[in-house]
């Protein structure tokens, strides 16, 4: 099938890359023509493990090619999937003027029927506001389809290829049957595509990730009670986690939530409520704590230095708000960070893919290195806030012999406590 994708974010490369690989003809449009040039040499323009692979494999098989021109894009594609930004505005909300910004120009634009798919996370509702958009400006026939993603960073590519599920919003049977067409060779292994109207489509996403920021956010009070009664939240987590009611995911403890979706989705879904009257008290408690729960560690460290730490140089290992990414959206480091720079400390920090980024966001205000051990030369303290795989077996040895202090700080609960104490260092993690 040819496929138009608009908007070569994290959600519309995965999506229009992971689509030419099972042989559709993909035109992926952005407007900013520099990236499309690099992505036309065959730069990927973010970190996701094997994307590069693909990417640069069906771009020399031509299946995959670049555009700036939205025109290109709709004479291309009999689908034309919008992977457009919505942000987080100032109220909470999900702010749709890119969505419905692209709607507008398809509708002066269209020549034929089109299959117009909302593939960002939008708020119930938005399906109609896209239609109304496109209908501003022609007659010609179309459908709107809701179709979210369900991508997690660091796996995005596995999930788009291998789906636990596809969710289908579709009141229009030509419609669903071109998209039950195109993802049939996804749900080979008998994964379901799961068709419904559009505005449970959309629900379902915010539901999902709320759903799972809860579940986070709850590990999270349940550590720190633990601390205050001297209980091991890791033995709590085993407990609860072979409940099969429960299951064993999204119960790890740590530092908060980031990331491009929990914190935004939670949020719109939370204003979405308020819009229709109604006051989801759960998803109100869940952002507040998750607030809270990023700089958790804070006491701890003023508490060790006998809140004086006006010069102590820090060792801060990860910066994205997970592994397998270099997205520091909301990362819960950067609110350590800034939290530590208030207190007129000294940060030097390592991590694999986010260094970058972070530079251009707080430029030379800490030290940046290219190895997790130079981060520590000299160091006070080691802060932990990603869980990357190099850091779950360290030198225990030789960080003693880098480090001036004999402190670590785990926002991860990356080591079992008896064994950091054993190796001669103080040792505060979460819950533990």
């Amino acid at each position: 099938m040819n496929i138009t994708v608009v908007g070569t974010g994290y959600v519309g490369l995965v999506t229009g890359t992971c689509l030419a690989e099972t042989g559709n003809n993909v035109l992926c449009i952005d407007i900013d023509q520099n990236k499309i040039e690099r992505m036309k040499k065959g730069e990927v323009p973010i970190y996701e493990p094997h994307l590069d692979v693909i990417f640069e494999r069906n771009i020399k098989a031509q299946r995959l090619s670049f555009s700036t021109e939205l025109q290109d894009g709709l004479d291309h594609g009999e689908i034309i999937f919008l992977a457009l930004p919505t942000p987080e505005d100032e109220d909470g909300s999900a702010d749709l003027k890119y969505v419905l910004g692209v709607a507008e120009d398809i509708g002066k634009r269209i020549k034929e029927y089109k299959v117009i798919v909302d593939k960002s996370t939008v708020p119930v509702g938005t399906s109609e506001k896209v239609r109304a958009a496109i209908l501003k400006h022609t007659h010609i026939d179309f459908d709107v389809v809701s179709n979210p993603e369900f991508l997690r960073e660091g796996f995005a590519v596995d999930d788009f290829l291998k789906p636990e599920r596809i969710i289908i919003g579709s009141s229009s049977n030509r419609a669903t049957e071109k998209m039950q067409r195109l993802y049939k060779p996804y749900v080979r292994s008998g994964n379901p595509i799961i068709v419904m109207d559009e505005k449970s489509a959309e629900l379902t996403k915010y539901a999902a990730n709320a759903f799972l920021a809860t579940k986070i956010t709850f590990m999270n009070e349940i550590a720190n009670f633990c601390e205050k009664v001297g209980a091991d939240v890791d033995k709590v987590r085993i407990g609860m986690g072979t409940d099969s009611r429960i299951g064993k995911r999204f119960l790890f403890p740590g530092i908060g939530y980031g990331g491009s979706c929990f914190p935004k989705d939670v949020k719109a879904l939370h204003k979405s409520g308020k819009n229709s009257d109604y006051d989801f008290k759960i998803l109100d408690a869940v952002i507040k704590v998750n607030a809270k729960q990023k700089l958790v560690l804070m006491p701890k460290i003023k508490s060790y230095f006998n809140n004086d730490l006006v010069g102590k140089k820090i060792a801060v290992w990860g910066l994205a708000f997970k592994p397998e990414t270099d997205d520091i959206r909301e990362a819960p480091a950067l609110e350590m960070i800034d939290a530590l720079l208030k207190e007129k400390c000294k940060i030097t920090a390592f991590d694999p893919e986010a260094m970058f980024n972070v530079k251009g966001k707080l430029g030379s205000s800490i030290s940046f290195v290219d190895n997790m051990y130079d981060a520590t030369k000299d160091a006070d303290a080691l802060l932990i806030c990603t869980e990357w795989s190099i850091f779950r077996t360290p030198d225990f040895k030789k960080l003693k012999t880098l480090m001036n202090g004999n402190v670590i700080f785990d926002g991860r609960n990356l080591y079992d406590v008896d064994d950091v104490i054993n190796e001669g260092f103080k040792y505060y993690s979460i819950g533990r």
